[in-house]
């Protein structure tokens, strides 16, 4: 089947993109003290080298004392900003382009960490629960609020600063902003909860705000989202298009461009009586561009890699065809990615018996 839906032009706002293929932010933990190093500056040109249309940062923090929960994820302030501008014009030197991805884990747990929440400090949590039921923080006051989401404005100004082409907000895995999407995490009294998805989107939203403020209003503004958590696979934010709808409209009134709809496989429907995924669905309700993301170019899924399981190259054809009917609009490849620079380059050209399988090792090193 061809490909070439996959090599058609696409623009958003200031972004032109050559091609519909996003590389997926994948935390990789090379960034010693949050500062990344000429090593991660090299990773992403090797992308770029190979002709990926946008590149999505590994999630890069922002400027709150717990905003990670490991101390080789990179920061996305002080210290860390002229070495993210050296990234910026590696990627650029090779044609490409780059967005940061930025983030805050929120309550979300270091893998093999125990009952060490943080040694970053307090601990931000919209009503003090690592999961539904477990009530063992303290929930976040007004003032954590605020600070929080001006963090995310700063962070945002310096993107611009910066020279990156675009940006994008982490929404989604259980994460902070997700926190508070989860009806299991948020059950606040005040307005940055409710009984509703509508209710609980608002500190998103605000985040979106100050993000768009940050960035201006040319730069393309991307927000992940996802159903499933790191802490719960089966658990959805949207029981209905109906409430699907309520979550997407405050975030796409604040200034969303791109939704970046994460599964853990692309191709399976979002709900029931439609085959369209999760950015099918965001596409119709909002009218917005959406990436789907999701196990993209092999036959393996991405959690089931943490356990050490490789993957080998899979079809992409039903993915083209989705791509062709409209269906979403951009294409997110990760592990395909990590293990591969030159996977793009390989799909575009037909050379389909050069494609590699992706193993766990890929992981260890920045390649």
């Amino acid at each position: 089947m061809s490909v070439n839906a996959l090599f058609q032009p696409f623009q958003v706002k200031s972004l032109k993109m050559p091609n519909r293929i996003v590389m997926a932010p994948m935390t990789r933990s090379f960034s010693p003290g949050g500062i990344p190093t000429g090593d991660v500056a090299s990773y992403y040109r090797r992308r770029a080298e190979g002709d990926v249309g946008l590149i999505v940062t590994e999630g890069t923090v922002v400027d709150r004392p717990a905003a990670r929960n490991d101390a080789s994820v990179p920061v996305f302030h002080g210290e860390a900003l002229p070495e993210w501008k050296k990234v910026v014009e590696e990627v650029h030197a090779a044609g490409g382009l780059i967005a940061p991805q930025i983030w805050h884990v929120g309550s979300a747990r270091g893998r093999g960490r125990g009952d060490d929440w943080s040694p970053f400090g307090k601990v931000d949590s919209p009503s003090g629960m690592t999961a539904p039921g477990k009530r063992d923080l303290e929930p976040m006051s007004d003032e954590d609020i605020a600070d929080t989401i001006a963090a995310f404005g700063r962070s945002a100004r310096a993107t611009r600063e910066l020279g990156f082409d675009a940006i994008e907000i982490h929404g989604a895995h259980g994460y902070l902003i997700d926190q508070f999407f989860w009806a299991g995490l948020n059950d606040r009294d005040d307005r940055w909860g409710g009984s509703t998805i509508r209710d609980r989107a608002r500190f998103g939203a605000e985040v979106v705000k100050a993000v768009r403020e940050g960035v201006g209003p040319d730069m393309a503004l991307i927000m992940r989202l996802s159903q499933w958590k790191l802490q719960d696979y089966a658990v959805q934010n949207a029981l209905t298009p109906d409430e699907l709808a309520d979550w997407l409209a405050p975030l796409a009134e604040a200034g969303v461009d791109v939704f970046h709809c994460s599964q853990r496989r692309f191709w399976e429907p979002e709900f029931e009586g439609s085959e369209l995924n999760f950015a099918g669905w965001t596409r119709k309700l909002t009218g917005l561009p959406t990436i789907t993301v999701g196990s993209v170019g092999l036959d393996g899924e991405f959690i089931a890699a943490f356990g050490g399981a490789g993957s080998k190259p899979a079809s992409l054809d039903g993915l083209v065809k989705r791509l062709e009917a409209g269906e979403f609009d951009l294409v997110a490849v990760g592990r395909a990615l990590l293990a591969d620079p030159q996977w793009v380059q390989k799909i575009r050209d037909g050379r389909l018996d050069e494609l590699k399988d992706f193993d766990r090792s890929a992981m260890a090193t920045l390649s």
